[in-house]
């Protein structure tokens, strides 16, 4: 790693969960694979999205229509330029600056609560794996 005046430049892998844990973390542009999707969640971070292949492009659907904790990055498929510097200016400044990244930022730190008191020891996630386990202990003491 190497620091220069702003930013930080990183080479191979980046520790994903502590830099959306870091408070100076405003955004991710994130692939919106499922795993990174979660992370970004329960970090209370707010994802520009910007799917390659696979289920990311429902993902991506999910989070910028549906749990609306996201923006989209802009397609240009039928360019040779897949993004143009006006368009990560515009996308940046819609998630950091404008209106609607606040209600972003708004709506994933209700849904970081959420994911946080689902895995508390009492919280819905963990009571429901340990029905989970349950099950699979009776079925391998029972045979079915």
């Amino acid at each position: 790693m190497a620091e220069e005046d702003r930013g930080l430049f990183l080479q191979g892998w980046a520790p994903q969960l502590s830099i959306l844990a870091h408070p100076s973390t405003g955004g991710f542009i994130s692939h919106c694979g499922w795993n990174a999707v979660l992370e970004a969640t329960t970090m209370g971070v707010p994802m520009i999205a910007w799917p390659l292949y696979a289920e990311q492009h429902f993902n991506s659907k999910f989070v910028v229509d549906e749990v609306r904790i996201a923006v989209e990055a802009p397609q240009r498929l039928d360019q040779d330029l897949l993004v143009t510097r006006d368009d990560v200016e515009k996308i940046v400044r819609s998630l950091m600056v404008e209106e609607q990244g606040r209600e972003l930022r708004k709506r994933v730190q209700l849904l970081k609560e959420a994911a946080r008191g689902a895995v508390a020891s009492d919280g819905s996630s963990t009571e429901n794996f340990k029905l989970f386990v349950s099950e699979i202990r009776n079925v391998v003491a029972t045979g079915f």
